[in-house]
C-alpha cells in the first residue's frame, strides 16, 4: 500500500504496525501539532519538547499492537506524549523538599491582570517560570490535576507539591507585573 497525508488513521496505524517508515511519517506529522503543546507545556524550548515528541512517537509506534482500533487515537497518543512528559520532567527536575505551613491551600491562581493577558503573552511567562514550579502549576491548572496526584506523578510530598504552586503564583504575578505597566488601573504592554 502507498502511504499518503490523505491515508485515514487506520490505514496508517495498520501501515505502522508492519514498522512501514512512511506511515510512521504521516502519523507523526498528523498528530505533531496536536501533542505538541503537551510537551511544550513541561519544557522550557522547543527543541526539548521535540525531543520528548520524538520519544513519545516511539513509544507510538513500539505499542501500537496494544493500541484497541477504532477507539480514540489522539486521545491515546496524547495520554503517551503527557505520560512521556512527565516521566521527562521526574528525570531532569529537582525539587526541593519543602514544608511550609503558611502555603494557601488548594484556591484560585486568577489574578486581576490575568484576563487583560493574550493566551500567547501567558504561555510565554508561564514557561519563564522555574522547571520544578512550572510542571507543578501546569499539572494543577492546566491538567486539573490535585496535589496528592501531583506528588504521586512526580514523587514529591503533597507539601512540596503546594509549596511550587505558591511558588509559580507568586512569581507569575511578578512575571506579569513586570510585563506590564499599570496605568490608573489600565494595563498598557511594556514590550
Amino acid at each position: 500500500m502507498k502511504y499518503s497525508n490523505r491515508s485515514s488513521d487506520n490505514e496508517l496505524i495498520q501501515g505502522c504496525r508492519l514498522s512501514n517508515r512512511l506511515a510512521q511519517k504521516f502519523l507523526y506529522e498528523r498528530f505533531f501539532g496536536r501533542v505538541f503543546g503537551i510537551a511544550m507545556r513541561y519544557t522550557k524550548n522547543q527543541e526539548e519538547a521535540i525531543d520528548i515528541l520524538n520519544t513519545a512517537f516511539l513509544k507510538v509506534f513500539t505499542s501500537l499492537d496494544k493500541y484497541e482500533d477504532n477507539s480514540n487515537l489522539a486521545g491515546w497518543i496524547a495520554k503517551i506524549v503527557f505520560n512521556t512528559a512527565i516521566d521527562h520532567v521526574r528525570r531532569n527536575t529537582k525539587y526541593r523538599q519543602v514544608m511550609d505551613f503558611n502555603v494557601e491551600t488548594d484556591g484560585s491562581v486568577g489574578n486581576d491582570s490575568l484576563d487583560n493577558l493574550q493566551v500567547e503573552d501567558l504561555y510565554r511567562l508561564i514557561q519563564k517560570l522555574p522547571a520544578s514550579s512550572r510542571s507543578v502549576f501546569n499539572l494543577y491548572v492546566v491538567d486539573g490535576y490535585k496535589h496528592k496526584e501531583i506528588s504521586e506523578l512526580l514523587s514529591i510530598s503533597v507539601g512540596t507539591s503546594k509549596w511550587h504552586l505558591s511558588n509559580a503564583r507568586k512569581e507569575l504575578q511578578e512575571l506579569i507585573a513586570v510585563h506590564y505597566n499599570y496605568d490608573k488601573g489600565q494595563l498598557s504592554n511594556v514590550k
